[in-house]
């Protein structure tokens, strides 16, 4: 039976969509969009516009980025008419929804670098705010999302920018349905889509019902105007998943339609804090609502969530500094606070601020809390209940309090559902990894321990479970020793950071010092630093499922030498920072160490940036509380764990690992230096269900081998030898290696993170490895090239997942280490290192083009350098030289105005955006004739794109 096709797919979508109340309406070209624009925007604004005032309408709409036009679009544009008077032209409805004017079209062509044939479209008001790009069924649905790729970067930027407004980008086989957020290449990856599901969570998956649940006019128009988050701090678009849809709706419905609590149970990293923020952001424009108080639990958390809430919406938040600013923010106009638990206790207290506060007694006021099983389980609670008559709380947690996990204290033992009543909307763990929109967890045991001086035997952890053993000395050395030895395979060679908890302050400070004192005697050169709240000193919180609020927790008994200790090793590790960081922070006041605080949260969160420098990166946090809870960077990876966990208190832990960046980042790793086995199980069975491991868990390592053994087999059918690849006889055998191998790369780039893994665990060596990824590195170079020449191959929509085979060590930095290596090495073994390292250029995607350069700085220059700390300066001299004999040589070759030609490459690399012909030919010294213009225009562009990638792209300073 065939499959359907694309175009049957496409006709029966336009025909459903009409029957949902779109309009079809024929635009094939640059034009008549513009014409349907102009007819459209007149009939939704109620009047109509001269050829001039049109033409102001589009210069306007053309200015800004991506973000700046979703902003433009609910706003209101001031047009000078022609007689005169201002007129304010709409865009878009963003409190009536449904008056907008829904229109459905299909292959508009644009042309931009290349010409472009868009798949369904559908116009609101005449702009295109929703791209549908369809496959046929059967095939991989990451190819339409790299089509749209392609479209953004070849001609969406041109006719006035109008696909820049694109708001929603929809993907589909018919079988599989996703959508995603319309972002800056740079911003956009495949994990960032997501299918669209009902309320329990079901996955709506089909092109058909997903059309009809999503795309009819009144969701759509609703999902634009209320669902779709302007984030001012990344200047992005976030686009809300179902889950936090409904739940946001659940809370709205709640207080329009009841006076009851309620509580929302997302599981750890879903993003409950743009739910939160949403929901907050719609009742605060309810006209029965007095106000909406945001409440969050520790300080830390305080500041996190403050900026995570300005950056949805810049200054949505007035920070509260202390008790009386909060105050005057209940008796203001202010609609939205964001405070602590801490300062509202002080706020609703007898005695100071009474007076101030008692007219907002029977006021309706919405309470919503950020991760409620922390700041609700003291008598705030009832003291919030008491004061105000007319409140309302919402609790947000990733881990609820059941009676299994409930601690008691004054008022005895008591569970989110006894404080809140309802759970409006449940989303668990394993909903979240089955809708890939967080990841697995990668757990493994590690208990070997030295017996004598020979000799290692592996002990049951729980055998040897006592204060003494846990906490020697000897012990902690091991497990240094051991990080050191396993970290760069963990993080992908320091890509990721890691953040390793420990059980208490005293362990802490011997960590710190056994890795500073091997640091020093050149065992490593990871990037340490550490935090803790010397004053509370967070000691020994062994064996709880919390993770105590570290701010307001009365200090053990201590001697004042021990708190004198704690805070004077803290204050010397903050200078070990300020040294390698060139920063200035210290103990010596609350501002100064909170500042210290923000800035490795900022450093560990900002990993994620495109821009971010590496020489800024923090390889390892070590903690005892602080961070496990809260605190979310994608670019942490893994956790190092000396401490017992359990419960709510494991799961948020573990939690820190396991956030979406891309398909590099496969798992979380949690690697547990004491048996938390059964605490892991318990936790998982509580917060999902008893057989829930095999969904939450990446299998054993045996396991995935085996995986990986089958793989290698039917590669063997496709391929038996690295040779065959050559003769594949057409491009349907060369797609089949091609997807053949890059499986063996996925389960590969999985194995390599587990400490046991080894290639004589495999059927097939690690070079003969390499070697078939030379040639499918040749494939992709030669599919690249082609598409280039536009010729159009089944291989164009294949993703060649090169962040995986691209292994980030494998840089030009790495290759002057091993130059480095070879001026060192003895005359008999500098031929085979030198082989070597070519041989390494040519497996790397980018370095492939830097190859003949290299070899010619190793015959030429390499000799000549004495001092081998200076290789990496001589490279860089030599590498300006070559570049500017490089560009020399194409000016004079093309006739090019180098200055001109220079300030073109520059733009390309700022904006990543291809230059057009025209912008070619103004460095032209006169200008090619219309038969000739094409081809030079074309050969140019491509010289450009060499010259780039020769001498710019995967370059280090």
């Amino acid at each position: 039976m065939s499959h359907q096709s694309e175009a049957e797919l496409e006709n029966n979508l336009i025909k459903q969509l009409t029957g949902l109340g779109y309009k079809q309406v024929q635009i094939k070209d640059e034009q008549t969009l513009l014409s349907n624009l102009k007819s459209q925007l007149e009939t939704f604004n109620n009047t109509s516009f001269s050829k001039n005032e049109f033409e102001a309408i589009l210069n306007n709409l053309a200015k800004g980025s991506i973000f700046e036009k979703a902003k433009k679009l609910k706003d209101r544009f001031q047009l000078n008419r022609d007689n005169g008077d201002v007129f304010y032209v709409q865009f878009f409805n963003n409190e009536n929804w449904t008056k907008n004017l829904f229109q459905v079209t299909n292959q508009i062509t644009q042309e931009g670098t290349y010409k472009n044939r868009y798949d369904v479209t559908i116009l609101i008001n005449g702009l295109p705010l929703i791209q549908i790009e369809l496959k046929r069924k059967g095939l991989e649905l990451k190819e339409a999302f790299n089509q749209i790729c392609r479209y953004k970067r070849h001609s969406f930027w041109t006719n006035y920018s109008l696909f820049n407004y694109v708001q929603l980008f929809v993907i589909s086989n018919g079988v599989n349905t996703k959508y995603y957020s319309n972002n800056p290449l740079a911003a956009l990856t495949f994990k960032q889509t997501f299918f669209w599901a009902d309320k329990h969570n079901k996955n709506i998956k089909d092109l058909t019902d997903f059309s009809t649940e999503f795309l009819n006019t009144s969701q759509l128009g609703k999902f634009l105007s209320q669902y779709i988050v302007l984030n001012e701090t990344h200047k992005i678009l976030m686009a809300l998943r179902p889950y936090q849809y409904y739940a946001t709706e659940a809370i709205v419905e709640h207080v329009k339609t009841t006076e009851e609590n309620g509580y929302i149970w997302h599981t750890t990293g879903s993003g409950k804090t743009l739910t939160s923020f949403k929901a907050s952001q719609i009742i605060m424009d309810l006209p029965e609502v007095h106000k909406v108080v945001f409440v969050v639990d520790r300080k830390d958390l305080d500041y996190q969530t403050m900026k995570e809430f300005n950056s949805f919406k810049k200054d949505s938040v007035d920070v509260t500094d202390n008790t009386k600013s909060l105050v005057s923010q209940f008796a203001d106009d202010t609609k939205l606070i964001l405070t602590t638990i801490q300062k509202l206790n002080n706020a609703i207290s007898p005695g100071r601020y009474q007076n101030s506060m008692n007219h907002l007694k029977n006021k309706n006021i919405v309470f919503i809390f950020d991760e409620c099983h922390r700041s609700q389980f003291g008598d705030t609670h009832k003291k919030i209940t008491d004061y105000f008559n007319n409140s309302q709380l919402f609790g947000f947690t990733g881990t609820p309090i059941f009676a299994d996990n409930a601690s008691k204290n004054d008022l005895g033992k008591r569970t989110t559902k006894d404080l809140f009543n309802t759970c409006l909307h449940k989303y668990v763990i394993t909903d979240a990894i089955r809708d890939q929109n967080v990841l697995k967890f990668g757990i493994e045991y590690i208990g070997k321990y030295k017996q004598n001086s020979n000799t290692y035997i592996d002990i049951d952890v729980e055998a040897i479970d006592t204060k003494e053993v846990l906490d020697s000395p000897k012990r902690l050395e091991k497990i240094a020793d051991y990080i050191i030895q396993h970290h760069d395979q963990k993080t992908h060679n320091r890509t990721y950071s890691a953040l390793f908890a420990v059980s208490s302050i005293d362990n802490l400070i011997t960590y710190y010092d056994i890795f500073k004192k091997k640091k020093e005697a050149g065992e490593h050169s990871l990037r340490i630093a550490t935090i803790f709240t010397y004053g509370a000193n967070e000691e020994d919180e062994e064996a709880t499922g919390s993770l105590p609020d570290t701010e307001n927790k009365a200090a053990e008994p201590q001697t004042v030498y021990k708190l004198n200790h704690t805070r004077e090793k803290l204050e010397e590790y903050i200078q070990d920072y300020n040294k390698m960081y060139g920063t200035g922070f210290s103990t010596k006041d609350s501002k100064q160490f909170e500042n210290y605080f923000k800035d490795i949260s900022k450093r560990l969160k900002e990993r994620e940036k495109v821009i971010f420098n590496e020489d800024d990166r923090l390889d390892i946090l070590l903690v005892v509380n602080m961070f496990l809870t809260g605190f979310d960077a994608k670019k942490v990876d893994t956790l190092y764990v000396d401490k017992n966990l359990k419960h709510h208190g494991l799961i948020q832990a573990y939690s820190r690992t396991n956030r979406i960046l891309n398909e590099q980042k496969s798992q979380g790793n949690i690697v547990a230096f004491r048996n938390l086995k059964q605490a892991t199980d318990n936790a998982i069975a509580l917060f999902s269900n008893k057989n829930a491991k095999e969904d939450i868990f990446v299998p054993e390592y045996e396991t995935i081998a085996q995986k990986f053994s089958e793989a290698f087999i039917e590669l063997l059918k496709i391929a038996p030898t690295v040779k065959s690849v050559d003769t594949l006889p057409s491009e349907d055998e060369e797609l089949a290696f091609v997807t053949a191998f890059r499986k063996l790369i996925r389960i590969k780039n999985v194995l390599a993170s587990f400490a046991d893994f080894d290639w004589d665990d495999l059927p097939m060596s690690e070079q003969a490895f390499e070697n078939y990824k030379s040639k499918y590195v040749d494939i992709y170079s030669k599919v690249k090239n082609e598409h280039q020449k536009e010729k159009t191959s089944i291989l164009d929509d294949v993703d060649f997942e090169l962040e995986l085979i691209h292994r980030d060590e494998i840089n030009v930095a790495y290759i002057l280490k091993l130059v480095a290596k070879l001026k060192q090495a003895k005359e008999t073994d500098k031929e085979q290192q030198k082989k070597a390292i070519l041989e390494l250029l040519g497996g790397e995607v980018e370095l492939r083009s830097k190859r003949e350069l290299i070899e010619q700085f190793i015959e030429e220059n390499l000799p000549h350098i004495e001092d081998v700390d200076l290789i990496q300066d001589e490279f860089e001299k030599f590498w300006r030289e070559q570049k500017v004999l490089a560009l020399h040589k194409l000016c004079e070759e093309e006739h090019l105005d180098e200055v001109q030609f220079k300030n073109l490459i520059d733009a390309y690399l700022y904006s990543g955006q291809e230059p057009i012909r025209n912008e070619v030919f103004n460095c032209l010294e006169s200008r090619p004739s219309v038969l000739k213009a094409r081809t030079i225009g074309e050969r140019i562009i491509s010289k450009m794109k060499e010259f780039v990638e020769t001498f710019e792209i995967g370059m280090v300073s």
